[in-house]
């Protein structure tokens, strides 16, 4: 293994969130110099110099060819030193971020996660409100794919570290090929983002929060720049906005592409994105009707627009709030958790398990019983009419598992240190599925501020592993692999 081309690919992705400060620094100059300037300007140079030193004293490798070790170390070492620097604003300025909470903060962010352990979000000055949507809108897309995409002559090293850090389900039942799928997917990400801002403005926003709104909407990861989240707008158009916005971003953005360019492989065909929308739909419902049940709404219509809005938010794992959602009904409760975990479609910026996950389990669970009756019987599954392969659901089925391995071990910590169990089962389960808010303690208006700080620490661990598709940041402790 070749650490030099690790070491120069890692700097030159920090070199990109680099910039990034730099243009935080630039909001908060042009607000006034506010608080936040001098922080992310000292931010800004530690991180550029962090790039800057591997590709200066670091030897390039004649050898261009990357191997999947290599690869692999990039992407991780990356997500893990991009936590790292983004915690350098947030520690610098000081406020409410110690250093865990500095941690938790930058990692949530990355991973497009949401959670936060501010109390007064309001308090922090726009430079630094501005980094934290900043992080969000990088990591929604991914680290890495960012960074490349400003690096047009890396050609095929450039395919083969970004698809890495896309879902392999986002790849299987599409035919684009790595670079053009990266290009498309970055494409309509900025388009998507843009015409987001431009419509929240319209709606009645500020330039500033409708650009930190529609970043976060677009990476579907719900930081906000509110106390209240979108609730302190208290606008159904505003919502209507964003939750079209999450939608399309909960959508495999080939798909999006595909639809919009007139092609015939688009949403409306796709069998992933007529099964996610049904259930969107249906959920909304149920959960408007057990409201207006319980009268925690005067009327249909207005535990509609909540529910709507809740249960897209949660569904794209977006995590805005509208509502005080612990107040709600078990069944609405029960409704917004299964969502949590399951999340929306691959080759989207949402995080859980994934309804092409879900879909192709449930075909292979309905597979093995046909062949249990029928011993001779071939039975092909199918998505969109492709045939998986055997290794595809062999991989789906193995993630699973370790999926709901990860959750059980995030509710045994949580319990471990006296943390109740609703708040500690709904939490590992916002955590791995990149939700954010959760149930108790850290309910849809609070946050983890009271979270014991091992937990807190663990929480980002189940933050990154499920960002990274569990198996990505798994391949760091098999010490075989690295021999």
């Amino acid at each position: 293994m070749r650490l030099s081309i690790i070491f120069r690919y890692i700097g030159i992705v920090m070199l990109f969130l680099a910039l990034f400060m730099l243009a935080s620094a630039g909001v908060s100059y042009v607000n006034h110099i506010d608080t936040a300037f001098y922080p992310l300007l000292i931010s800004f140079m530690l991180t550029l110099v962090l790039g800057v030193f591997p590709l200066i004293f670091v030897n390039k490798d004649s050898n261009a060819t990357m191997t999947n070790k290599e690869s692999y170390c990039i992407v991780v070492g990356a997500w893990l030193l991009a936590c790292v620097v983004g915690m350098f604003p947030y520690l610098i300025w000081g406020g409410e971020f110690s250093l865990i909470n500095a941690w938790f903060e930058s990692v949530s962010g990355f991973t497009a996660t949401g959670a936060s352990i501010l109390n007064n979000i309001e308090a922090l000055p726009r430079g630094l409100l501005f980094w934290r949507s900043t992080t969000n809108w990088i990591g929604g897309i991914g680290v890495v794919i960012f960074a490349m995409m400003i690096l047009p002559t890396l050609g095929r090293t450039k395919a083969s570290l970004a698809s890495l850090e896309i879902s392999s389900m986002a790849k299987d039942n599409y035919h684009y090929r790595s670079q053009q799928l990266i290009r498309i997917l970055i494409t309509t990400y900025i388009v998507v983002t843009v015409l987001c801002m431009v419509f929240l403005k319209i709606a009645g926003m500020t330039w500033f929060d409708s650009c930190t709104h529609a970043m976060s909407a677009a990476a579907t990861a719900g930081f906000s720049t509110k106390n209240a989240s979108i609730g302190h707008f208290n606008s159904p158009i505003i919502e209507l906005i964003l939750a079209i916005t999450m939608l399309i971003s909960a959508i495999h953005y080939g798909l999006v592409f595909a639809t919009l360019s007139g092609k015939q492989n688009n949403i409306f065909r796709a069998e992933v994105v007529r099964i996610y929308f049904f259930t969107v739909l249906s959920c909304s419902l149920l959960v408007a009707v057990s409201l207006r049940l319980a009268d925690i709404y005067p009327t249909f219509i207005t535990s509609l627009r909540h529910s709507f809005f809740q249960v897209v938010s949660i569904s794209t794992t977006a995590g805005f709030a509208t509502a005080d959602t612990n107040l709600w009904t078990p069944l609405a409760v029960a409704i917004l958790v299964f969502l949590s975990l399951v999340g929306a479609c691959a080759g989207s910026t949402t995080g859980g398990l994934k309804f092409d996950r879900l879909l192709l389990a449930a075909k292979a669970v309905k597979a093995r019983v046909i062949q249990q009756q029928h011993p001779n019987a071939i039975v092909r599954i199918k998505i969109d009419g492709v045939i998986q392969r055997t290794d595809t659901v062999g991989t789906v089925m193995t993630f699973i598992v370790f999926y709901i391995l990860l959750i059980l071990v995030g509710v045994f910590v949580n319990s471990l240190f006296g943390v109740d169990l609703t708040t500690g089962f709904t939490s590992a389960i916002s955590c791995v599925s990149n939700v954010g808010p959760a149930f108790g303690e850290v309910g849809s208006i609070l946050n983890y501020s009271t979270v014991p700080t091992t937990v807190k620490f663990v929480d980002t661990l189940l933050m990154l592993f499920g960002r990274l598709e569990i198996f990505g940041l798994i391949q760091l402790f098999l010490i075989k692999w690295w021999v």
